[in-house]
């Protein structure tokens, strides 16, 4: 399937079931979104990475105008639908501010493996507990997708995009177990040293060497 969308191009990666909020305050997206509002159509979040639009992006919708301001400005919330592939950008649409692209839609597998989507879980929690940091997810644990978690593992902007890419769900979980299984031993030595800086200076409780035992 070929279509047209208007596009919204970003310096980050939604990804499909994602809920996105939004500010918008420039004149061309302020009439992008009300007319994409006022249609109930979608429109797509291309990844912008080292100032070039990506060929990957989110279709999303519109499912809420939070506020409107005086001057037109919008609060909004958005939800991702399906990962899009840029065929060709129009730059310029008669009478319209912003700008659209040919899109088509890749096949994407959403079957994973339950067990292995446990042990990316299981890493998560662990990355979370050395960093100190809080994350509920809103679904239960059996129900999560490497879609729902790969924004809090520490990903760069580029392996993010990469795991947009990927149009297997079973991939994507192989590539997030990957990423935790380089990312712990290091946040594990890393506690360690700091424990050791901690307590240098401390006065030390240590037996010493018996040069008779």
């Amino acid at each position: 399937m070929t279509n047209f969308i208007p596009i919204f191009p970003l310096s980050l990666v939604v990804y499909p079931g994602e809920n996105l909020n939004l500010h918008i305050f420039e004149p061309r997206y302020k009439q992008l979104i009300k007319e994409c509002a006022d249609l109930k159509k979608g429109f797509g979040i291309p990844a912008v990475i080292k100032n070039d639009v990506a060929e990957l992006g989110t279709l999303v919708e519109v499912t809420e105008i939070s506020n409107v301001y005086d001057d037109g400005k919008m609060d909004i919330k958005t939800k991702g639908v399906r990962v899009f592939r840029i065929l060709e950008v129009i730059k310029e649409i008669p009478d319209k501010l912003y700008s659209g692209a040919i899109v088509n839609y890749p096949d994407n597998s959403e079957q994973g493996n339950r067990e292995l989507m446990q042990k990316v879980m299981k890493g998560i929690n662990e990355l979370h507990t050395l960093l100190k940091v809080t994350k509920e997810f809103k679904k239960p644990p059996e129900e999560l997708t490497s879609y729902d978690v790969a924004h809090h593992i520490g990903l760069s902007l580029e392996e993010e995009y990469e795991i947009l890419s990927i149009m297997t769900e079973l991939q994507r979980q192989e590539y997030l177990k990957r990423h935790i299984s380089k990312v712990l031993p290091l946040l594990t030595e890393m506690e360690n040293l700091k424990e050791k800086i901690r307590l240098n200076g401390h006065f030390k409780n240590l037996s010493s060497f018996d040069f008779n035992g």
